[in-house]
């Protein structure tokens, strides 16, 4: 693959401030769009030839792409400026919900209660503990308000506290890139030690002896986590220790310590196969031992309790199933079966406790939880009422307990904290989420819908919409989708989606293949040669939701995210006559391009998700559904696409070359935004405020479409 090595300055046109477009923007008059120049590269695989006239646009670094960004940045700000009122008015409202001053639920770990919490006027998140009690003095750890001063962005990972319970290790990122570096905090004097680890991963575990610390370097060009490095508190991180590395450039890998605390784990993991070594933390200078050499399809996971490992396996069970093997033979004919597998139950995850096992199941679409005491009597279930919910394990590190904490929320149910007593049989809530602003639930209502797929395949819908609203044809509706990575999308609660909620939008998820909603099949059903599924079921929940007379194709709208982008590209090429617009955030559109460069980050470890077109047979399939490949000379529905400069995980040139090629080629005057944050990456802005800048912007691009005002 050839780069360019000249550049033509950008074409860009005057931007005349408070200007529209024609067509369906009213007032002011036309305007043209910054138009990129058209530099020809050739792009040539298996025989096939492809050319690619924006390809320039992948210097990020040159000053004519910056300066096109710019120049798309103050065009999307030019043509959305009659909503400048409207998006203040979004972005007030939706700030106006958060409680400025809040606090988490602290959680137990050793002698600590550990917390986080938030200050009116700060944007970012100040982590605390109290020793022993609630009722205690506050010891301020960590102060991200302090760090951010001076930075555009920040993010903060790990957090890590020793097992002496003296020295907090944090790892900072002020780019947005997910590069960081790890710095270690004195929490008796509250300063910072000399010892600063830089450009890593921000993965990390403390060993028992208080010094010995462990964590995850990533290469430097691809951004793949490859190595495990042991560093001594006190000495030069240039003289650590390299633990391991791993070679194979499909699998990551990273460190974790067992609940227990008794042993640190090294993982190597790729979408198809998990391999795992562990050390026996009484020794934390010794060799880490083979759990299980990988095998191609086979993924597992462990932790321990007693005198056994415990682990979930897809071993001769697609949904999963529980095993269990003495710590003193890890071999897999000693393995021992806990829970069998089941055909309609998927195995997400369990926590281990001395009272019992807790497994966090997915059955019919919805997650559960099963509460199996170690005596063998009394298993039982938490029951939920909402016909469409997520519930998750969150905050369990105590071993010796009878209880255990989960999470819960609907699209109507804010995020609620219960802690369950596994003997009694009773769930204490400890914290509700409290949205401001006069919300109250029973003002709105959730259904669970499905869709048939034109396979026969029934594909579920989970909506939300304010009660008394008459369900019609004349309703605007927002459709969301993933559908990528078995990431499963659960009807969980957004304060934020309220604000189009109550201007009469409908909001629905389409839970589509390539998820995990429905067990492991479903993922594998939409993925690799199966991948158009995703694609297919969307637009067939889209159908069905018109038929049944929720919205009208006029007055439908979709947004998806990274993977979920490139499922907007997708059905905007396939059917772009059923979307009145399309929100694109960070797409993954030039799929064929950045997964034949295993130079980009990611690359290498998701050929099992996508296929590696370096084979003719993936080449071909991939290239018939990529975005960017297939945008054609025809009507497009109104888009907004954003993206971030840093972004480490879906380069900002694939959605800017996209904008670019739809507006070289589309025959409709709708709009094409395209907005970049220069100064972050995948997760856009960061702080729990400004954020929402974005956000509001987005609501405001599709109020503005549906023709809703203030």
């Amino acid at each position: 693959m050839s780069h360019p090595t000249s550049f033509l300055c950008v074409v860009l046109c005057v931007l005349a401030t408070g200007c529209r477009l024609a067509g369906r923007l009213s007032g002011g008059g036309e305007m043209q769009p910054p138009m990129a120049k058209v530099i020809p590269t050739t792009l040539e695989k298996h025989g096939h030839v492809r050319t690619d006239d924006y390809y320039w646009l992948n210097q990020r670094d040159n000053p004519d792409v910056v300066a096109y960004l710019e120049a798309e940045n103050e065009y999307t700000d030019a043509v959305l400026g009659h909503t400048e009122d409207m998006q203040q008015a979004l972005f007030d409202e939706i700030i106006g919900r958060i409680k400025k001053t809040d606090m988490s639920v602290p959680y137990k770990l050793d002698d600590y209660y550990y917390y986080s919490r938030q200050e009116e006027g700060m944007e970012y998140s100040i982590y605390c503990r109290k020793r022993e009690s609630l009722g205690a003095h506050e010891e301020i750890m960590l102060d991200v308000n302090q760090l951010a001063v001076g930075h555009d962005f920040i993010s903060v990972r790990g957090r890590a506290v020793s097992m002496g319970q003296d020295i907090l290790a944090y790892a900072l990122d002020t780019k947005g890139r997910r590069i960081y570096d790890i710095h270690f905090k004195d929490l008796a004097t509250g300063r910072n030690l000399p010892d600063i680890i830089p450009h890593v991963t921000g993965n990390m575990a403390w060993a028992k002896d208080i010094k010995t610390f462990y964590y995850a370097k990533q290469d430097p060009a691809t951004l793949r986590s490859y190595q495990i490095w042991r560093h001594v508190l006190g000495t030069d991180p240039a003289g650590d220790d390299l633990v391991f590395e791993e070679k194979d450039d499909t699998f990551s890998t990273y460190v974790f310590r067992t609940k227990s605390k008794k042993y640190m784990m090294i993982v190597s993991a790729q979408t198809l196969s998990t391999e795992y070594r562990y050390l026996d933390l009484d020794d934390p200078a010794g060799e880490f031992k083979m759990f299980l050499p990988r095998r191609r399809d086979h993924e597992y996971s462990v932790d321990h309790l007693g005198d056994d490992f415990y682990i979930r396996s897809n071993d001769q069970a697609k949904n999963f199933r529980l095993m269990a093997t003495s710590i003193n033979n890890t071999a897999r004919e000693n393995w021992r079966e806990i829970i069998a597998h089941r055909d309609d139950v998927l195995l997400e995850d369990f926590e281990l406790i001395r009272e019992a096992l807790v497994v966090q199941e997915r059955r019919e679409g919805l997650r559960r939880i099963r509460i199996i005491p170690w005596s063998g009597e009394n298993e039982h279930e938490l029951e939920f009422d909402d016909p469409a919910y997520l519930a998750y394990l969150t905050g369990n590190y105590e071993l010796d307990t009878q209880v255990f904490r989960f999470a819960y929320q609907s699209m109507t149910t804010p995020n609620s904290i219960y802690d369950y007593n596994i003997s009694s049989r009773t769930k204490v809530l400890r914290k509700r989420q409290e949205v401001l602003g006069g919300f109250d639930s029973s003002d709105y209502a959730t259904q669970r819908l499905h869709a048939v797929a034109r396979d026969g395949t029934r594909v579920p819908i989970s909506i939300l919409y304010r009660k008394g609203m008459k369900l019609d044809r004349g309703n605007p509706l927002l459709l969301y989708g993933y559908g990528s990575y078995g990431a499963t999308m659960d009807a969980g609660f957004s304060s934020t989606r309220l604000s189009l909620v109550d201007r009469g939008f409908v909001y629905a998820i389409a839970h589509i293949r390539g998820g995990q909603e429905m067990g492991r099949q479903w993922y594998e059903d939409g993925k690799l040669f199966n991948k158009k599924n995703t694609f297919t079921d969307f637009i067939d929940c889209a159908e069905h939701l018109v038929d049944a007379g929720y919205t009208s194709p006029d007055s439908l709208y979709a947004m998806g995210g990274s993977a979920g982008g490139l499922l907007m590209g997708a059905i905007t090429n396939m059917r772009p006559d059923l979307f009145d617009g399309v929100v694109a955030r960070v797409p993954f559109v030039d799929v064929v391009t950045t997964m034949l460069d295993d130079s980009i980050p990611l690359t290498t470890g998701e050929y099992d998700e996508w296929g590696n077109p370096n084979q003719k047979d993936y080449y071909d399939y991939i290239l018939s559904y990529s975005p960017y490949d297939n945008v054609e000379a025809k009507d497009y529905p109104h888009l907004l696409v954003t993206t971030g400069l840093h972004d480490s995980q879906v380069q900002y040139w694939e959605p800017a070359k996209w904008v670019a090629k739809l507006r070289a080629l589309k025959t409709d005057d709708n709009r094409v935004l395209l907005k970049t944050n220069m100064g972050a990456g995948h997760g856009g802005a960061s702080g729990r405020f400004k954020r929402h800048r974005e956000t509001a912007l987005t609501y405001a691009f599709l109020l503005d479409l549906a023709g809703v005002v203030e």
